[in-house]
């Protein structure tokens, strides 16, 4: 294989079965993409030749799913190789919970590709699966997005690939709802006194200047950000420097409306005012 263009970009769409890949797809071929679903591993290097030479496939995403079986432990070292070979190449990995998977299955009546109880081949599935989610440059933890969430996550992405510069995501969530999947970096901030037991403030947000100055105004919390920042600021270019293009920062709190949210902006900011490419999502924000 010759060396490729650097326009060329090559994304694998993975994950469990019932997380959205078919979702994720289709954002992609909205946005211009050339999509191909459940390519055979053994046609992935002749695909990527043939993607080389031809001018409508710059940008291709493949979707990969459980339906290759065993096969697919060997997807990282064919994407390893097709790097060397001069191929932008990037992997997404849609994670959900086992609860949220059953339920999607369940309501749609669809039969799960493994066959047999739903529960039993969900677990199957996550073995099957291990090698490509460890490969992996983001996992997206689709549990409690909506189908239009999804598809501003996926819009994220793609915003992000291609770029040389690490992006960086800092998210906001309640600890009531779980830890956000795909965090590399977490931080509580429960530490800090809870706007939603003062009763002016409980139906505001972080994102309201009430509770800015009401948080800004605790002990230790101005010292406590800045202290932070400093630290991610040190890190940061340790994290691009081992090739990481993404990097997801999830602040918690109790219901993730005030504390986490009020950190997350302000620390959004911090970072976007260093030069760093920055996006904030709230997670948790709607009552």
């Amino acid at each position: 294989m010759s060396r490729a263009d650097d326009a060329k970009t090559l994304l694998f769409i993975s994950g469990v079965s019932g997380a959205g890949k078919s979702q994720a797809l289709k954002v992609f071929e909205d946005f211009g993409w050339y999509c191909v679903d459940n390519l055979p591993i053994a046609l992935l290097d002749q695909f990527a030749r043939l993607a080389l030479k031809s001018p409508r496939m710059t940008r291709v995403a493949l979707g990969m799913d459980v339906r290759e079986g065993r096969l697919l432990k060997v997807l990282p070292p064919l994407i390893k190789e097709l790097k060397d070979q001069g191929l932008s190449v990037g992997v997404i990995f849609l994670e959900a919970s086992d609860e949220a998977i059953i339920r999607r299955f369940s309501e749609t009546r669809h039969r799960h590709p493994l066959g047999g109880k739903i529960a039993d081949a969900v677990r199957a599935e996550r073995r099957l699966l291990a090698p490509i989610k460890a490969a992996a440059d983001r996992v997206v933890d689709t549990t409690q997005l909506s189908l239009g969430e999804l598809k501003e996550k996926i819009s994220q992405a793609i915003g992000m690939i291609g770029s040389r510069e690490m992006t960086v995501q800092v998210v906001s969530f309640g600890y009531k709802n779980g830890l956000p999947m795909d965090a590399d970096i977490a931080m509580d901030v429960r530490f800090l006194p809870n706007p939603h037991y003062v009763k002016s403030l409980r139906a505001k947000t972080g994102l309201d200047e009430p509770v800015r100055r009401y948080l800004l105004s605790r002990p230790g919390a101005r010292r406590f950000l800045e202290d932070w920042a400093r630290l991610l600021e040190s890190l940061l270019p340790h994290y691009a420097k081992e090739g990481k293009s993404y990097l997801t920062i999830a602040v918690g709190c109790t219901g993730g409306r005030h504390r986490s949210v009020f950190c997350t902006h302000w620390l959004a900011q911090r970072l976007r005012g260093c030069g760093h490419p920055v996006q904030e999502f709230h997670r948790d924000i709607a009552p």
